[in-house]
C-alpha cells in the first residue's frame, strides 16, 4: 500500500523513472531494499536542518521527492562535515545531501550530481558593521575575529585567505549565528545563500554583496564514485524536476530563488 502511495506521489510530479533505467550497485540496493539513505550533517539551513528529530530544508524536499520516485521510503542518515567523506566511503548512506559544494578534494574521492546551484563565499555581519567587511584586505587585518564551523568549505576557505585576522572555530553551526549575533566574533565569511537565508531568520545580521561573492562554486549531491548508473539515474530525476517546475518551486520556498 504504501510504495502504492509513493509511486503515485511520484507520478503525480512527474518525476517518476523512466522505464528500463540501467541499473547498478546503488540503484539495485536502494530498488531491493525499498530505502534511500541520506546522509546529511542537519547543521545547514535552507539545505538540511534536524530539530528534535524533524528534517526540514530544501534538500530534504528534493531527496523525498526522489525515494517516492524509486518507491521507496527515506532515511536521513546523520553525519559531520568533518566525516561526510569517510561516511560516504564506508558505505553509510547512498546519497549525500544538505548544501555540499563541490570541491577538488571531494571529487577526488566521490561522484557528483549535476550542479544544484551556484554559489560562493560571502560576509555575514552584525547590520551596523556591514560597510566595513567589504573586502578581504579589510577582514584580514589583525584584531578581527571571523568565526566559522569546523570541517568544511567555510574553515577551509578561512585559513587559505585569512593570515592576519583571528579564525574562531565555533563547534555548532546551529548556534553560531546567534553567537555572532551576541559579539562572539566580528562576522563569518559563509555562502552567499546562507547569508541571505540569516539574514532574514536572524535578527541583526545581515549579508554583505551576497550577489558579488568572493568566489565561485556549486553544489550537487555526493554520490559513491564509480557507479555510474546511479549518478545517470540522479541526473535523470533532477532534469525532469528542472523541466517540470518542481524543483523550481523548492528553490523557491527554501532559497527564495
Amino acid at each position: 500500500m504504501r510504495g502504492g502511495w509513493l509511486a503515485a506521489a511520484a507520478l503525480a510530479l512527474g518525476l517518476a523513472p523512466a522505464a528500463g533505467a540501467a541499473a547498478g550497485e546503488t540503484l539495485d540496493a536502494v530498488r531491493a531494499a525499498g530505502v534511500l539513505r541520506v546522509g546529511l550533517p542537519g547543521d545547514y539551513a535552507p539545505f538540511a536542518l534536524v530539530t528534535a528529530g524533524q528534517w526540514r530544508g530544501f534538500d530534504i524536499d528534493v531527496t523525498r521527492a526522489m525515494a517516492a520516485a524509486l518507491v521507496a521510503r527515506v532515511v536521513f542518515v546523520k553525519t559531520s562535515w568533518p566525516t561526510l567523506m569517510d561516511d560516504l566511503g564506508a558505505g553509510k548512506f547512498d546519497l549525500g545531501a544538505g548544501g555540499i559544494t563541490i570541491t577538488a578534494a571531494r571529487a577526488a574521492r566521490a561522484a557528483f550530481s549535476t550542479p544544484l546551484l551556484e554559489d560562493g563565499k560571502t560576509p555575514l555581519v552584525r547590520c551596523p558593521d556591514a560597510a566595513r567587511f567589504v573586502t578581504l584586505a579589510a577582514i584580514d587585518r589583525p584584531g578581527i575575529r571571523v568565526i566559522t564551523n569546523p570541517g568544511g568549505t567555510n574553515e577551509s576557505f578561512d585559513r587559505a585567505h585569512l593570515h592576519a585576522a583571528s579564525i574562531v572555530v565555533f563547534p555548532d553551526n546551529r548556534g553560531i549565528f546567534a553567537a555572532l549575533a551576541a559579539g562572539a566574533a566580528d562576522l563569518m565569511i559563509t555562502d552567499a545563500t546562507e547569508a541571505r537565508y540569516q539574514q532574514r531568520e536572524t535578527p541583526g545580521l545581515c549579508a554583505v554583496h551576497p550577489d558579488r561573492p568572493f568566489s565561485a562554486s556549486e553544489k550537487a549531491y555526493l554520490l559513491p564514485p564509480g557507479d555510474r548508473a546511479w549518478r545517470e539515474w540522479v541526473d535523470a530525476f533532477l532534469a525532469r524536476a528542472r523541466k517540470n517546475g518542481a524543483l523550481a518551486r523548492w528553490r523557491q520556498a527554501w532559497l527564495g530563488q
